[in-house]
C-alpha cells in the first residue's frame, strides 16, 4: 500500500527544469532511497515533498490525500519530517532543547498558557521533557542531553537532527545524504539506526544518499534519477546492473561494456 504517490511532477525555474514528469510510489513500512548523479533533481524533489518548493504540474498525495501547494509546516502537520543535506541543527542551544523545537505541533498547551505558565503548560513542559529525552535514549545521545549541538561530533549531530525529525512524530521520515561526512563506524551506526526506525516505529523512510555501499545494503526500492528524469528503479540487483544507471554514473563506455559483456555471457 502506498504512503506516498508522486504523479507527474514536474518542477522549472524559468528555463531550468529540475525535475520533470516524476512519478513514483513509495510502499509504507518500506525504504526507498533516491540515487542519481550530482544535479540530478534529488533535492528539489525533497522540497516539493516538504512544500518548500510548489510543482509547477503534478500532484504528491499523502496517504491518498493531496498536500501540493502546502507550506511545510502544514506538511509537517501531515505526518512528513526532514533532515538536510546540510545539517541544520540550532547551534547554540542544548541537544535536548533541539529535540523540544521539534515537538511544538504536538504540545497541548495555548501559547497564553505557555506565556502564564498555568498548571496546564507546564505539565505539557514536563511531558515534553520526557519524550525528548527517550528520543534521546533512542538515538544513543542521552548521555550528552545538556551539551550544547555546535559541541556534538559530526556523526552525533546527524544523529540529532534524526531526533528532532522523529518529535514530529511523522509517518514518512525523508533523510537527505544522511551519511555524508561520515566515516565508516558512523555510517555501520547510522545504517543500524534507520534499520532501527523502520522495524520499531513502523516509519516509511525515503532517503538520498551518494554512500552506494549503504544505498545497497538497506534499500527495499531504489529510484534513480538523471537530469531530473526518472531513468529506473528496481531493487539493488536490478540496479546495480542497469545500462542506464551505469550509463549516468560512469558514462555511455562504461554502458557499452557492459552490455558487451552480458551478450557475451
Amino acid at each position: 500500500m502506498s504512503i506516498l504517490e508522486v504523479k507527474n511532477v514536474t518542477k522549472a525555474f524559468g528555463g531550468l527544469v529540475a525535475n520533470q514528469d516524476v512519478t513514483m510510489d513509495i510502499q509504507k513500512n518500506s525504504i526507498t532511497a533516491v540515487i542519481g548523479p550530482n544535479g540530478a533533481g534529488k533535492t528539489t524533489f525533497f522540497n516539493m515533498v516538504t512544500g518548500v518548493y510548489q510543482p509547477t504540474s503534478g500532484d504528491i498525495m499523502l496517504n491518498g490525500q493531496s498536500i501540493t501547494g502546502l507550506k511545510p509546516h502544514s506538511v509537517s502537520k501531515q505526518g512528513i519530517s526532514r533532515t538536510f543535506q546540510n545539517i541544520r541543527l540550532f547551534s547554540n542551544i542544548t541537544v535536548l532543547e533541539n529535540v523540544l523545537v521539534g515537538m511544538h505541533n504536538h504540545l497541548k498547551a495555548t501559547t497564553f498558557e505557555t506565556l502564564l505558565n498555568l498548571p496546564r503548560a507546564r505539565r505539557a513542559e514536563k511531558l515534553a521533557k520526557k519524550e525528548a529525552y527517550k528520543l534521546l535514549e533512542y538515538v544513543g545521545l542521552e548521555a550528552l542531553y545538556n551539551e550544547v549541538a555546535n559541541n556534538l561530533s559530526y556523526g552525533a549531530q546527524r544523529r540529532l537532527e534524526i531526533a528532532r525529525a522523529l518529535a514530529t512524530r511523522p509517518s514518512l521520515l525523508l533523510l537527505d545524504e544522511p551519511a555524508a561526512g561520515m566515516n565508516p563506524r558512523e555510517t555501520k551506526e547510522l545504517t543500524d539506526l534507520i534499520h532501527t526506525i523502520r522495524k520499531d516505529r513502523e516509519i516509511t523512510i525515503l532517503l538520498i544518499e551518494h554512500d552506494m555501499k549503504l544505498v545497497m545494503e538497506i534499500s527495499d526500492h531504489i529510484i534513480v534519477l538523471d537530469h531530473g528524469i526518472k531513468i529506473a528503479e528496481g531493487n539493488a540487483e536490478h540496479i546495480r546492473t542497469h545500462p542506464k544507471v551505469i550509463e549516468a554514473y560512469l558514462g555511455k563506455g562504461a554502458a557499452g561494456e557492459i552490455d558487451r559483456k552480458e551478450k557475451s555471457t
